[in-house]
């Protein structure tokens, strides 16, 4: 009898514990693949095989998730993967946008090295969000712009939902909404190494977490019986994640030859 007991207490241990790393991979987890970009980005002091539309797309999908829940109730556990995820993409942006503005203003520096323009005179244009540019939508001069951007999205976002809130069609499609951008997230990588003809740029690291990130996932939304719209589009996400590997050994094993006068550019800002 005392040994039936003491293997209940084990077996619901256990249980507590890999519920408890589940809880934790499902709130952190999505924000691993994002440390070693980070620190390739910081490191190299180059963002131009990162795809900084990525950032828009998961900032977009997590503020949908959240406003979602108020039609809708789903766990508190998916609530707080979407903050932090919002935090993750906010401390990206910042660091790309901070690269990029430094390498416009040394090339720009660079060109005026034999003229007697000096260097602190040295000025890159300014391109700001609320200059409501569409030539420069997303790739404005200062964080401050895309927390702007952010904002306003939102703002108008939750007025909507407010409105509508008794809708069940809204809300649903406002699920579906929040759901399908995030299973989107990896296109704008996709395209941006297509435009490249290379992965160059890209942590390898990074697709791999999201593949293993995006499958842990859908079989989580699967075994709690989540909305169906989480684990269709979680689905096709862990396609575009393939996709994506795919690319990196298909570019690998046919890499681009360099143009001989071609001039250096960041093919995903042209390609987005």
């Amino acid at each position: 009898m005392m040994q039936d007991e003491a293997f209940e207490q084990i077996v619901s241990m256990f249980n507590w514990l890999v519920s408890w790393v589940a809880a934790g991979a499902m709130m952190f987890g999505g924000v691993v693949p994002y440390i070693p970009q980070y620190r390739d980005i910081r490191r190299t002091q180059n963002a131009e095989g990162f795809s900084t539309y990525v950032c828009l797309v998961l900032l977009v999908a997590n503020i949908l998730r959240i406003l979602f829940r108020f039609g809708r109730y789903f766990e508190t556990l998916l609530l707080w993967q979407s903050i932090i995820m919002i935090a993750t993409m906010l401390a990206m942006l910042n660091l790309c946008t901070n690269v990029r503005v430094n390498a416009e203003l040394n090339t720009k520096r660079r060109s005026f090295l034999a003229s007697d323009i000096k260097d602190e005179e040295v000025r890159i244009p300014k391109r700001l969000f609320l200059d409501f540019d569409w030539k420069y939508f997303w790739s404005w001069s200062r964080f401050l712009d895309y927390v702007e951007c952010v904002a306003a999205f939102t703002l108008t976002a939750a007025y909507v939902t407010y409105v509508l809130v008794d809708s069940a069609v809204f809300v649903e499609t406002l699920g579906f909404l929040a759901v399908f951008s995030e299973a989107m997230l990896g296109t704008p990588q996709l395209y941006c190494n297509y435009q490249n003809k290379s992965t160059e740029g890209m942590s390898v690291k990074m697709v791999l977490m999201w593949t293993s990130g995006d499958t842990f996932k859908t079989g989580y939304f699967l075994l709690t019986q989540a909305p169906v719209q989480f684990w269709t589009c979680g689905m096709l996400q862990v396609l575009v994640d393939f996709s994506i590997l795919f690319q990196v050994y298909y570019y690998r094993l046919y890499p681009k030859k360099p143009a001989p006068h071609a001039a250096s550019h960041n093919a995903c800002a042209k390609a987005l």
